[in-house]
């Protein structure tokens, strides 16, 4: 049943699977490169520690490639809000009915042209 709507509701709202599997894409995305994020900073603390000119020196690099590693991360989590924004958009307009903040469910009011 590849491509149907997920069985399972989020917000009241069914879910295809090739959005959700976008979801799962981008988050094994982040945490593989936050994964590599935390070697990076133990490697900058160990070589900050040892306060040997040549570990200092390579810091830089590591300190470059951490910045872009995080750079990484927030572009993907942007990319996933957009996409989250944007499939909970296309489904709103297959449904009458929302879900408010206190999680009740609500009706959309339509207003007279």
């Amino acid at each position: 049943m590849e491509g149907d709507t997920f069985s399972g509701l989020v917000n009241g709202t069914q879910v295809d699977n090739k959005v959700l599997q976008n979801f799962q894409k981008s988050f094994v995305q982040v945490q593989s490169i936050l994964d590599q994020n935390r070697l990076l900073i133990n490697e900058i603390n160990q070589n900050h520690e040892s306060k040997i000119p040549d570990n200092l020196n390579r810091n830089v690099g590591l300190i470059r490639e951490l910045n872009n590693n995080i750079r990484r991360v927030v572009d993907l989590y942007a990319d996933l809000s957009s996409s989250f924004a944007r499939s909970m958009e296309s489904s709103e307009g297959d449904s009458a009915g929302t879900l408010r903040s206190d999680g009740k469910a609500g009706q959309k009011r339509i207003r007279p042209g």
